[in-house]
C-alpha cells in the first residue's frame, strides 16, 4: 500500500523538490501540498492535488486521508504546522531549519506522546556521514590543541545563517572539546589572539550555491579540511524520501534523528 504523503512548503526549493521525488517513488502518493504561493494551482500536472493555503492546514488533514507530514518551510510555520500534524495523529519528517530553543521545545511538547518524528537539519546522506567523520577527526586532533572552524556557503536567498547544518556541526565539535568552548560568528576589527576554546563559524551567501560546508582543523605547519558540497537539492530529497519510507514504519512517538534511521538501516533493520 502506498504510502500517503503530505508537503508543507510546496512551492519552496526544497518542499518542491520533495514533491517531485514522492511523485517519482513507486510506493508513496502525493495527497496534499501546502504553501502561500500558487493556492489552487494543480502541485504537478497531471497529480489533480491542488495547493492549499497554510491557514487550510488542519482542514485538510481532517479531509484527506495522510499518512506522513512532510515540512520544509520557515521555522515560525513549521512549529504551527508541527502542532496540527501531531493534533492529527500524522508521522512527521521536519527538514526546516532556524529553530529557537523556545521554537523546539513547543514543537517537542506537541510531538511526545502524539506522533513519531523525523527532526534533522540535513536530510543529505553524505552530510549525515560529514558530521560523523568530523567528530572522529575531531577527537584525534583533541589532545595537540588543533584549532577548528567551519565554514558554509549558500545561495543568497537563504534567511537563516549559519546554517542548520554548521550549528548542528558545531554542537559536535563544541562536545568533544568540553564546556569552556565558545562560538565566534566571524571576527572584524581588533579581536586579539584566537584562544584555543573558540570555535569560528562562517558563512557566505552567494549565487545559487547549494550547499558547501567545511570543518578546518589548523596546527603548527599543516591543516586538514573536510568538505560536503552538495551539487543539487536532490541528495537532501532523496534521504527526505528514505526518512519517510522509515518513518511511516515507527509506532512509538517521539523525535527520532537522521543517525538513528541511518544506524537502524546500516543494521539491516
Amino acid at each position: 500500500m502506498a504510502i500517503k504523503v503530505a508537503v508543507a512548503g510546496a512551492r519552496g526549493r526544497m518542499g518542491g523538490q520533495v514533491v517531485g521525488s514522492v511523485l517519482e517513488t513507486d510506493n508513496m502518493e502525493l495527497v496534499a501540498g501546502f504553501d502561500s504561493r500558487g493556492v489552487g494551482e494543480e502541485i504537478a500536472p497531471g497529480t489533480g492535488v491542488k495547493i492549499s493555503s497554510p491557514e487550510e492546514l488542519e482542514h485538510v488533514l481532517n479531509r484527506v486521508e495522510q499518512d506522513v507530514f512532510v515540512d520544509f518551510t520557515n521555522a515560525a510555520a513549521a512549529v504551527e504546522n508541527v502542532k496540527v500534524a501531531a493534533r492529527n495523529k500524522l508521522k512527521l519528517v521536519v527538514g526546516t531549519t532556524g529553530f529557537s530553543e523556545e521554537q523546539f521545545k513547543e514543537m517537542e511538547n506537541a510531538i511526545k506522546d502524539h506522533a513519531p518524528a523525523i527532526i534533522s537539519p540535513n536530510f543529505s546522506i553524505g552530510v549525515n556521514v560529514f558530521w560523523k567523520l568530523i567528530a572522529e577527526a575531531a577527537r584525534h586532533f583533541l589532545p595537540y590543541r588543533y584549532h577548528m572552524e567551519i565554514i558554509e556557503m549558500h545561495h543568497s536567498h537563504k534567511k537563516d545563517a549559519p546554517s542548520g547544518t554548521a550549528v548542528k556541526a558545531a554542537g559536535i565539535l563544541a562536545d568533544c572539546l568540553g564546556e569552556k568552548t565558545t562560538f565566534v560568528y566571524g571576527r572584524q576589527g581588533i579581536t586579539g589572539e584566537r584562544t584555543d576554546e573558540e570555535i569560528g563559524i562562517h558563512a557566505i551567501r552567494a549565487g545559487d550555491i547549494v550547499g558547501d560546508h567545511t570543518v578546518l582543523y589548523a596546527g603548527k605547519g599543516e591543516r586538514l579540511e573536510i568538505t560536503h558540497r552538495a551539487q543539487s537539492r536532490e541528495a537532501f530529497a532523496l534521504g527526505a524520501i528514505k526518512a519517510i519510507e522509515w518513518i511511516n514504519r515507527k509506532e512509538e512517538a517521539g523525535i527520532y534523528s537522521m543517525e538513528a534511521m541511518m544506524a537502524e538501516l546500516e543494521r539491516g533493520k
